[in-house]
């Protein structure tokens, strides 16, 4: 057999067609370049063999074929620019818009078999009619609909909150949408725009210690746990009364998430058996509402709620039975007969989860009407998570669209030396051009359905995505390329469709120009206090972006009343590590000092009631601060809008702190009546550019 050897030219031909980038900058600015090992672990997971020069010679040939031969039928283009269609060689086509209004068109001649269709000055997705294909143009406007669209010049603020946490009376154990609901219309009572929650993407509903937010079965349905039936059903009667439910943990500071899910479950069981007789026996108003949704959500709906019926099955099985890749192979895709026959066995259960999907949808889109008409221009601002769980609902339904034995992460930084490694996959370039993006313009129309904005999680993934093949060190992975004029295209689009603006977390290793590419789109960027200074200190709110998005902390970092009092350094360097610590808590003494006199150059007052309590009164500066920037959209994390000292997240632990289990400690209806936390709205909402 040849040896394992591959000559650079050859291998790095084939790495560059494929996207991957060999050669890349890190967040120190020192150019880095991926090791062979990792080339070929990521191209032969890419599906590129290249572990032999003839192997190689053969994924290079076979990928120059189809690069020659291409003609695609999906072409995102711009608005009055001219469309370049590779591998068209007619010179006439039928143009039908996406209104119905139809036209014949001269296409000119170009290079290297292909046309150029003249611009289309209206954005959608129109189709061209060729001799013997259609084409669909995906024409996007050269901007998202942005917060100059919903405000003008006036400067907003809003609420980071992390759903799950909010508290209400009667709730089982965790946040919903009553709460959520609540919060909102208080909120914009005191002038808030928005309220921006953490991501409410399906879970796993057999495995609710598996919480993890921004770790979903799939991203294109809900997280039943978080929807409040009762504004549905009304007095709709349950097989048991509501008492039988009451929550006995009220006071907990953490969701317990598998007694919460037992008894939310519980309740939505209860309502179902009933709902189900009420199926049986005929069509009425719900029964029609609930017929409509499940005919609407098509294919995919039917799939994810089949895979956790299965899924509850295999669990109940075993309880590493998580991922389907653990499951007996006859039940590793929904093309299987077994199935097929378990759909048609277990159809009571199947229609239990599109039930719960279905409560979970007029949820939400309750709560974003809620804080609407209580006077919100955008209301909810639903967050993308960047990707999910590899067993997941999705990836079960529709592998072909995902990366295959990757996970994605980030590479080594300022702040993890040794890079991440998030255990995600998401849509692989080559699938996403496969299935003519389709997976991806769904995902971003499930978050933009019932909210007026969206936070796209890790924002660099449009144009790159740190991959890590399968039982390789975070910090050996590499930058995977994706289509990034296509996605970018799409976003805008679509957002101009659902008139949501776009949020898109810049946080990071950022390629150069992409923060301006972005911006250009009308995408804001965020800046984070902790994250704004330069070598001279923290950088006066004033001198902040004026299309970003102003915000005191992440779900990720520190609170201000926590950073202020050092919670968070032990999370970092580990209580018994004395000379760390020492060192973390040197460090954070200057940066208190240097944070301070950033406030007095910026001449901060916060208009608030006087206080001993000296992190109390650094949160009411810093939110004052932050309320400096020229932002268009202030949002404020709940935990400082609180004062609380501990983040919803360590990054970098896991059993050892109650990661996405922190309840807020009061009522959502109670937050403004703390004196505290009003005048802290107070100072946003009466903010002025300084």
């Amino acid at each position: 057999s040849e040896p394992c050897i591959v000559s650079d030219n050859t291998l790095y031909r084939l790495a560059r067609h494929a996207g991957l980038l060999v050669d890349w900058t890190d967040a120190a600015d020192r150019p880095q370049r991926v090791s062979d090992e990792t080339v070929r672990l990521v191209l032969a997971a890419l599906g590129f063999p290249c572990e032999s020069e003839s192997d190689s010679a053969r994924s290079l040939a076979e990928l120059d074929a189809v690069e020659s031969t291409c003609s695609p039928q999906f072409v995102t283009a711009d608005t009055d620019r001219s469309i370049l269609l590779p591998g068209v060689i007619d010179t006439q086509a039928r143009l039908m818009l996406e209104d119905g209004a139809q036209q014949d068109v001269a296409l000119a001649r170009g290079q290297n078999r292909s046309a150029r269709l003249p611009p289309i000055g209206q954005p959608g997705y129109h189709t061209l009619h060729l001799k013997d294909r259609t084409i669909t143009l995906a024409v996007a406007p050269k901007r998202c609909f942005s917060l100059s669209d919903v405000a003008g010049d006036a400067k907003l603020w809003g609420l980071a909150v992390q759903l799950y946490g909010l508290r209400r009376d009667g709730d089982d154990g965790c946040g919903d949408t009553r709460a959520l609901a609540m919060l909102a219309r208080d909120a914009a009572a005191r002038g808030a725009d928005a309220v921006a929650i953490s991501p409410i993407h399906a879970l796993f509903s057999a495995r609710p210690d598996k919480f993890s937010p921004y770790a979903p079965s799939n991203r294109l349905f809900l997280n039943p746990l978080l929807a409040d039936s009762d504004f549905l059903f009304g007095e709709f009667p349950l097989a048991q009364p509501k008492s039988a439910y009451a929550p006995d943990y009220a006071n907990d500071a953490l969701v317990d998430w598998p007694r919460a899910a037992a008894r939310k479950i519980a309740r939505l069981r209860a309502l179902f058996d009933d709902f189900w007789t009420r199926l049986s026996n005929g069509e009425d108003a719900l029964v029609h509402q609930f017929m409509t949704f499940r005919q609407m959500g098509g294919q995919a709906l039917e799939n994810h709620a089949l895979f956790e019926a299965i899924h509850a099955e295999m669990v109940g099985r075993d309880p590493h039975n998580c991922g389907w890749q653990t499951w007996p192979e006859a039940y590793s895709a929904p093309d299987r007969p077994a199935v097929s026959r378990f759909a048609v066995t277990h159809q009571r259960d199947v229609t239990f989860h599109i039930f719960l999907q279905w409560i979970a949808d007029a949820a939400f889109a309750n709560a974003q009407h809620q804080a609407r008409a209580a006077g919100m221009r955008l209301g909810l601002i639903s967050d993308l998570a960047v990707g999910m769980e590899p067993g997941g609902s999705y990836t079960w339904a529709d592998r072909r669209s995902v990366l295959d034995r990757m996970t994605i992460g980030a590479p080594p930084d300022l702040f993890n030396a040794q890079g991440q490694g998030w255990g995600l996959t998401t849509f692989s370039p080559r699938g996403l051009v496969e299935r003519h993006f389709a997976p991806f313009i769904e995902t971003l129309r499930a978050s933009m359905r019932h909210a007026g904005g969206i936070r796209i999680d890790h924002v660099l993934g449009l144009k790159r995505l740190w991959v890590v093949p399968k039982d390789v060190p975070a910090r050996a992975g590499a930058y995977l390329a994706y289509p990034f004029d296509d996605l970018l295209r799409l976003v805008r689009l679509e957002s101009q469709r659902h008139r949501a603006v776009v949020i898109g977390e810049d946080l990071g290793t950022v390629p150069d120009g992409l923060r301006t590419t972005l911006s250009d789109s009308a995408i804001a960027g965020m800046d984070v206090l902790w994250f704004s200074r330069d070598e001279s200190g923290f950088i006066d709110p004033r001198l902040w972006r004026r299309d970003g998005v102003a915000m005191t902390t992440t779900h990720d970092l520190p609170t201000i009343a926590g950073w202020w009092r050092g919670v968070d350094i032990a999370h970092g360097t580990g209580e018994d590590d004395v000379a760390a610590n020492a060192a973390e808590k040197a460090a954070r003494a200057a940066d208190r000092a240097d944070l301070e006199r950033a406030f007095s150059d910026a001449q901060v007052a916060a208009e608030v009631p006087a206080t001993s309590d000296e992190s109390a009164a650094t949160v009411d500066t810093a939110i004052g601060f932050v309320g400096k920037s020229p932002a268009p959209l202030v949002l404020l994390p709940l935990e400082d809008l609180l004062g609380l000292e501990d983040q919803p997240n360590v990054p970098g632990t896991t059993d050892t702190q109650p990661n996405w289990r922190r309840r807020y400690p009061i009522s959502a209806d109670e937050v403004f009546a703390n004196q505290r936390a009003a005048a802290r709205a107070a100072m946003l909402t009466g903010r002025t550019d300084a």
